[in-house]
């Protein structure tokens, strides 16, 4: 019986939050916020790509001054 028990309860644990991701999704998707989200992140994403390309230059530049220094 203690057995049971717990495998309903792993089950009530394991199920709950599949139950409140597909709520959190509704709620974006019904007021057109999903879109947002979306936006935002790619907003990030593209401010960080700029970023690390941008440092990889000014790396790549003092590399270059650094080994003609040695030279």
């Amino acid at each position: 019986m203690k057995k049971l028990k717990y495998l309903f309860l792993l089950m009530i644990l394991v199920c709950q939050p599949i139950f409140a991701q597909n709520q959190v999704e509704e709620f974006f998707r019904t007021d057109d916020k999903f879109y947002v989200v979306v936006a935002v992140l790619a907003i990030i994403m593209a401010g960080l790509l700029f970023y690390v390309i941008r440092l990889d230059k000014k790396v790549t530049n003092l590399e270059k001054n650094i080994k003609q220094n040695k030279d």
